[in-house]
């Protein structure tokens, strides 16, 4: 995986509620064992019509939208525990997704998978909102190490967030969970010979 640490970026607002994995990626293209490719088909049934053709309303098609950062609606990611909607998401580019609400096991994935999800409340959701509506432009910034994201020019919107340490180391250094291991390799070999020799 890619370090994740500190970076600024615009952000693609989606204020659609309750967006479950289906919708991020449909069953149809869950064929593939490789993570390569799902981004093409992230949100598909949004971004194309039945005749294939990019539906130009949606904001993955519309020009002005732009950006790393996903911000939408609340419960993102309910619906069935599929990995590919992280992996679509991953590999379409996107880095963090930001939302009031998160399914437990869609955050999970999410964390596997190297995308940070970022909960914040209702209000503030809201608010980030109507900041990128009235002004796409706007960057965003987020810092891992001190769980801090901010909003030029929005004081207010400056909040710290919440994740578990061990993901948050994952997530800095590039790690999955064999990675992690194999980083360790030394102290568990150390560990095994003591008991050995104990």
């Amino acid at each position: 995986m890619k370090k994740l640490e500190k970076f600024s970026s615009r952000a693609i607002p989606l204020p659609i509620d309750d967006i479950d994995t289906d919708q991020i990626i449909p069953a149809r293209f869950l064929k593939s064992v490789t993570k390569d490719g799902f981004g093409d088909n992230l949100f598909r049934d949004w971004r194309y019509d039945k005749a294939g053709k990019p539906v130009k309303d949606f904001v993955l098609n519309d020009p002005k939208w732009d950006g790393n950062i996903l911000v939408a609606g609340k419960n993102f990611g309910c619906g069935s525990s599929r990995e590919h909607a992280a992996w679509a998401l991953g590999d379409y580019g996107f880095k963090v997704v930001i939302s009031s609400f998160f399914a437990d096991i869609f955050k999970n994935n999410a964390l596997n998978n190297g995308i940070l999800p970022i909960q914040v409340s209702d209000a503030s959701l809201h608010k980030l909102f109507d900041v990128l509506l009235a002004t796409p432009e706007t960057q965003l910034h987020i810092d891992l190490e001190n769980q801090r994201f901010s909003v030029d020019g929005h004081d207010d919107l400056t909040a710290t967030f919440e994740i578990n340490p061990y993901k948050k180391m994952c997530l800095i250094n590039g790690y999955d969970d064999i990675d992690f291991l194999l980083s360790i390799k030394e102290d568990i070999e150390g560990f095994e010979k003591a008991r050995l020799f104990h």
